[in-house]
C-alpha cells in the first residue's frame, strides 16, 4: 500500500537527513577510525584500524528507521523501543544512541565531544571493547541478533501486557528467510488490542545478503504484499534511495502507520471488544550500503551485496585510502558537530529526551520495571507422602495448580507458554483462572473445551521459536514465564537458549543492567515415558548443551517426585538473571518425600536418603546414586534386592535433585567442595549412579573428583523403540536387575558369592521382556513395585 503525503517542510527535510547523515558518519567512523574522528585534521593510516570488523551494509537503513520513529516519538510523546533484527547492525543503532546522549550516560569516557568520539569509534568490534551486535552493552536493545530469526517474536513478547508500548522492529531480509521469523509474523493473531501494546515491524528489503540476493528482494510487489495480506497485515511500501524523497515518504508511512495503531487501540478499547485487527506493517526497499561508496575497483558496491561488510577493504593502497577519506568527507560533519565535536543544538533538538529516548526507555532495561511475584504457598499443593515409595501421583499435576494460583494472583505480569501441550503435560488447571490466547477465527465447537479465549494469558502455539522468543521478549522487559515443552522437541530451541544464556552472562557484567526475571524451562514427557511414541522421541541430551554454557546463569534441576517438583518451581520462579532447567516427567510415579523433607533436599540439591540407607555408622560397601524420577525408582528398586539376597551389604542412597552439585566448587556456584563430596561419595568405594540423561554427563562433571574412577553410571544410550517402560530401561541398562548386576561385578566379595544372583537377575530381565513382547505390558509385579521397608 503507497499512501504516502507530504508532511515534512523543506526545513525538517533538511535537518533529518543531516541528522541520518551524522548516524551514518558514525557507522562508517565506528568501522574505520580509532583516531581523528572528525577529520579535524588530514586523514593518515595510523588513524585507521589495523583490522576493520563490522558491518556497514544495513546500517544506514536501520539508522533511517530508529530516527523517523524519533520524531514521532517526540511529536505524539509515545512510549517506544526498537529492535534491530539485521544480526550486524550495530553500527546504525549506536550511532543514534550517541546522539540522544544515552551512550554517554551510561559510559562516560564515550562522552559528546572529540575525545568521547574517539573512545566510541576505537571500541567498536576491538579488544576489550563492543561486539558489533547490539548486545547488552547497547543501552536500548533486548535483540542481540547474533542469530537471526527471533526480532519479531522478541517484540511481541516485549508488548505483550505493555498497552502503551510501541515496538518498532526492523527486519533484515536476510533474516526473514528463516524458519523462526517466518513463523513469527502469525504473532499477530495473539496480541490483544485492548491490553497489549502494539508491534510495528519493518522489512528492511536492501537485496542481499553477504554475497546472495534476498528471497523477498526479488520477488513481485504483488507477491510480496499479498504474502503478507495472507499473513494478516496491512503492508505500507517506502521504496527509492533518494535521501530527501525517502524522507517524506517514510515520514509520511510511519506516522500513518502510528495513528492507525492508536486508532484500533482506541476503538478496541472504548468498546471493550478485542477484535483481532489487520496491523499496519512497512516494507522499507532502500540499497543495501546506502549513501556508501558507488564503487571500488569498478566494481558495483552501494546497492549491492559488496557493501555489506567492510565496502572498501584494504585501505592501505593509495586508491583505497584516497575513496575512504573521500567517503568519510561526503557526509560534511562541520555542518553536523560543533567545534567540541558535540552535535549542533537544532540536531540534538530532534531526538526525544529523558526516558522516552528509545535508548533510556526501562522497557529495554526491563528490570528496572520487575515487580516480585505474588506467590502462593508451595507447601499447599503438596502431596501426601506417609510411607516413602508406596504411593504414586502425576508429576505436574500439581504444579498446573500452583501455576493456576500464580497466575490469579499475577494477572499483569506472568504467563504459561507451550506448544499445544499444557493439557498434555498435566498444567492443565491453569485454564480455570485464563484460558489460551487467541485472536484467529472461532467456531461454534471451540466452546466445548477449546479454552480459547482473546483474554488469555496461556500462549499456545506450535512453534516451540516462537513461544521461546515472546517468553524471553517478555522477561527482558520486566515480567515473568514458565515454559513447558517435550523433552524430543527441545532441541527445537537449542540456538535460542545458547543466545539468552549469553546474554544473561554479558548483563552481569554490564553495571546499568537491572536483574530481569529468570527463564524457567520445563522439560517434560521425558525419554523414559517415551515407549508409545518410540525412538525419535527419546534424546535426553539437551542438559548436555545447557552444560556448556557459562555456570553464572545456568541451573539444571531433576526433581523426583510431586514435592520436589514443587520445592524447585517456587525456587526458580523467584530467582533473577537465570535459565533454570527443570527435568520431570508428567505420568504418574512413586512418591518419595514428603514436603518438609522435599524442601529440605531441594535446598541442599544432594541427600543421603537415609530410609533407603543401612550404612548408618559405617563405611558402606557401596553407593548407589540417582537422578531423574524413572533413574531413582529403578535404583531404589535394586537397593532392596541388594538387601534381599545380600543382608551384610552397606548400601548408601543418594539422590542427586541439583546436577551441578557434582561439580568442584570451583566450577560452578553450586558445585561441592571436594571435602564435601568425599564425604557423600566416599574416595574409593564403588558409586553406581543411575541418570536421566546420557551417562558421559555425570562423568564429565565429576572427572576431577578423587572418586571419579570408581562411577559406573548408567544412562540413556540411544537403544529403544516402541517398548514398554521397564523394557526401555532393560535395553539401556539403569533397570534394577542391570544395577545389581553392576554392583555383584564391582564387588570383589560378592563376584563369585554373587553368581547365583546375577544369574536370577538375568533370568528376571528375560522374564520381563518376554511378558512385554507377549502382554504389551509390563510384569505387574515389576511395574507396581513399591518400598518394602
Amino acid at each position: 500500500m503507497n499512501t504516502q503525503t507530504t508532511i515534512l517542510s523543506q526545513e525538517e527535510i533538511k535537518h533529518i537527513d543531516a541528522y541520518w547523515r551524522a548516524c551514518n558518519y558514525l557507522a562508517a567512523g565506528m568501522i574505520y577510525l580509532r583516531d581523528n574522528p572528525l577529520l579535524r585534521e588530514p586523514l593518515k593510516l595510523e588513524h585507521i584500524k589495523n583490522r576493520l570488523l563490522g558491518h556497514w551494509g544495513s546500517s544506514p537503513g536501520l539508522a533511517f528507521g530508529y530516527i523517523h520513529m524519533n520524531r514521532l516519538i517526540v511529536k505524539y510523546d509515545l512510549d517506544a523501543i526498537f529492535m534491530a533484527g539485521p544480526g550486524h547492525g550495530a553500527p546504525g543503532v549506536l550511532g543514534p544512541v550517541y546522539l540522544e546522549g544515552r551512550y554517554s550516560e551510561v559510559y562516560p569516557n564515550k562522552s559528546e565531544n572529540i575525545d568521547g568520539m574517539r573512545q566510541f569509534f576505537k571500541e567498536f568490534s576491538f579488544p576489550g571493547g563492543i561486539g558489533s551486535h547490539c548486545t547488552p552493552e547497547t543501552p536500548g536493545s533486548i535483540h542481540e541478533g547474533g542469530e537471526l530469526g527471533y526480532s519479531v517474536s522478541h517484540a511481541f513478547g516485549a508488548a505483550y501486557d505493555n498497552p502503551d508500548l510501541i515496538v518498532t522492529v526492523m527486519v533484515g531480509d536476510g533474516e526473514a528467510e528463516t524458519a523462526p521469523l517466518a513463523t513469527s509474523w502469525h504473532s499477530n493473531k495473539f496480541l490483544n488490542p485492548i491490553r497489549d501494546g502494539a508491534v510495528l515491524p519493518i522489512l528492511h528489503l536492501n537485496g542481499y545478503k553477504i554475497n546472495n540476493p534476498t528471497i523477498l528482494s526479488r520477488i513481485s510487489h504483488e507477491e510480496l504484499e499479498n504474502l503478507f495480506k495472507g499473513y494478516g497485515w496491512t503492508p505500507y511500501f517506502v521504496e527509492g534511495s533518494d535521501p530527501a524523497t525517502m524522507h517524506q515518504a517514510m515520514a509520511s508511512t510511519m506516522e500513518q502507520c502510528v495513528l492507525e495503531i492508536r486508532r484500533i487501540q482506541t476503538e478496541a478499547r472504548s468498546s471493550g471488544k478485542p477484535i483481532r485487527p489487520r496491523w499496519p506493517m512497512i516494507v522499507l526497499r532502500s540499497p543495501k550500503g546506502w549513501t556508501g561508496p558507488g564503487e571500488v575497483d569498478g566494481k558495483k558496491v552501494e546497492g549491492f551485496w559488496r557493501s555489506h561488510q567492510v565496502p572498501i577493504g584494504d585501505v592501505k593502497t593509495p586508491e583505497h585510502f584516497a575513496k575512504l577519506e573521500e567517503w568519510l568527507k561526503s557526509y560534511h560533519t562541520d555542518e553536523l558537530f560543533d567545534e567540541n565535536g558535540t552535535l549542533r543544538p537544532e540536531l540534538k533538538a530532534l531526538a526525544p529526551k529523558g526516558k522516552r529516548r528509545m535508548s533510556a526507555n526501562p522497557h529495554a532495561n526491563g528490570g528496572l520495571l520487575r515487580i516480585a511475584l505474588r506467590m502462593p504457598d508451595c507447601k499447599d499443593y503438596a502431596v501426601e507422602v506417609s510411607k516413602p515409595g508406596t504411593t504414586v501421583a502425576e508429576n505436574t499435576r500439581p504444579l498446573g495448580k500452583f501455576l493456576r494460583d500464580i497466575m490469579r494472583d499475577n494477572m499483569h505480569t506472568f504467563r504459561v507458554f507451550g506448544p499445544d501441550e499444557n493439557s498434555s503435560n498435566k498444567l492443565d488447571n491453569i485454564y480455570e483462572v485464563s484460558k489460551k490466547t487467541w485472536l484467529a477465527d472461532y467456531l461454534p465447537e471451540d466452546a466445548g473445551g477449546g479454552e480459547l479465549s482473546p483474554d488469555g494469558r496461556v500462549m499456545e502455539m506450535l512453534s516451540e521459536h516462537t513461544l521461546e522468543g515472546w517468553l524471553e521478549g517478555y522477561l527482558l522487559s520486566g515480567r515473568h514465564g514458565f515454559f513447558s515443552t517435550y523433552e524430543a522437541f527441545v532441541h527445537v530451541i537449542d540456538s535460542m537458549f545458547n543466545q539468552h544464556a549469553k546474554w544473561l552472562a554479558m548483563s552481569k557484567v554490564v553495571p546499568w543492567r537491572a536483574s530481569v526475571s529468570s527463564l524457567n524451562l520445563l522439560i517434560t514427557s521425558t525419554v523414559w515415558r517415551q515407549d508409545h511414541n518410540g525412538f525419535t522421541h527419546q534424546d535426553p541430551g539437551f542438559l548436555d548443551l545447557v552444560v556448556n554454557k557459562s555456570p553464572e546463569v545456568t541451573r539444571i534441576y531433576l526433581p523426583p517426585d510431586v514435592n520436589c517438583l514443587l520445592a524447585i518451581a517456587d525456587h526458580c520462579l523467584k530467582s533473577t538473571d537465570y535459565i533454570n532447567v527443570i527435568v520431570c516427567d508428567k505420568q504418574k510415579h512413586l512418591q518419595f518425600l514428603d514436603m518438609d523433607a522435599a524442601a529440605k533436599h531441594c535446598a541442599k540439591g544432594i541427600s543421603i536418603w537415609d530410609w533407603a540407607s543401612n550404612d548408618q555408622g559405617v563405611e558402606p560397601d557401596v553407593v548407589i546414586a540417582s537422578a531423574g524420577d524413572i533413574p531413582t525408582k529403578e535404583a531404589l528398586a535394586a537397593v532392596v534386592l541388594l538387601r534381599e539376597n545380600f543382608p551384610d551389604l552397606k548400601i548408601r542412597f543418594i539422590n542427586v535433585v541439583d546436577l551441578y552439585k557434582l561439580s568442584p566448587s570451583s566450577e560452578h556456584p553450586h558445585g561441592l567442595s571436594d571435602r564435601d563430596f568425599d564425604s557423600l561419595f566416599t574416595k574409593d568405594k564403588p558409586v553406581m549412579f543411575n541418570f536421566h540423561g546420557y551417562p558421559w554427563l555425570i562423568h564429565r562433571l565429576a572427572y576431577r573428583r578423587h572418586n571419579h574412577p570408581n562411577f559406573h553410571v548408567r544412562g540413556y544410550k540411544e537403544k529403544g523403540s516402541i517398548n514398554t517402560p521397564l523394557e526401555l530401561a532393560i535395553q539401556n541398562q539403569i533397570d534394577r536387575f542391570s544395577r545389581v548386576i553392576d554392583v555383584i561385578d564391582h564387588l570383589p566379595q560378592l563376584q563369585v558369592a554373587g553368581a547365583h544372583v546375577k544369574e536370577m537377575m538375568l533370568n528376571k530381565q528375560i522374564d520381563c521382556r518376554n511378558y512385554a513382547y507377549e502382554y504389551g505390558i509390563d510384569l505387574p509385579e515389576v511395574d507396581n513395585w513399591t518400598w518394602p521397608f
